[in-house]
């Protein structure tokens, strides 16, 4: 499993149930890196989506603590165990966790690849965060874009390693 997700320069992700940020050339990223996939999710980001309604061209697994909580056209689980046994039967390198922070923050140590987009802001009153990878023991830095305008942003994509993972 690999992850993506778009951050601030102070790791902030969230502020009130909401991304951040409206990036275009982002989203067209997001895209490109997750079409074909298969995406993995909790309850909260999935509830965010337009209608609620699974990503188009994905296989869309959601973790949800709540055992009542079923998003209809999505692979639902409820326990890190059916996590593992959900995703095992997709490749690794076809499957991508896509949110949110509480899934970042428990998950990261066993994905291979962090897909970040940083964005050059910080976000007063941002309220969730992820792990900063450039500082994490184990994670290294493989390659980062230069950065790109988008949305009256200067981005950069990065894209990290986690070597115990290998």
């Amino acid at each position: 499993m690999d992850l993506i997700v778009a951050a601030d320069r102070n790791c902030a992700i969230g502020k009130k149930g909401g991304l951040l940020y409206s990036l275009p050339e982002d989203m067209k990223y997001f895209r490109m890196m997750t079409k074909g996939k298969t995406v993995v999710m909790g309850q909260n980001t999935f509830l965010s989506l337009p209608g609620p309604r699974p990503l188009k061209g994905r296989v869309n697994i959601v973790l949800s603590a709540d055992r009542s909580f079923e998003a209809e056209g999505c692979v639902n689980v409820h326990t890190l165990d059916e996590l593992d046994a959900a995703v095992a039967g997709y490749p690794a390198d076809d499957v991508m966790l896509i949110g949110g922070a509480s899934l970042y923050n428990l998950l990261y140590p066993k994905c291979r690849r962090a897909y970040v987009t940083w964005i050059d802001a910080m976000t007063e009153g941002a309220d969730v965060f992820i792990p900063d990878f450039h500082r994490i023991d184990g994670w290294m830095l493989e390659s980062e874009s230069p950065a790109v305008e988008t949305g009256g942003y200067k981005v950069r994509f990065a894209v990290y390693r986690n070597l115990s993972a290998e």
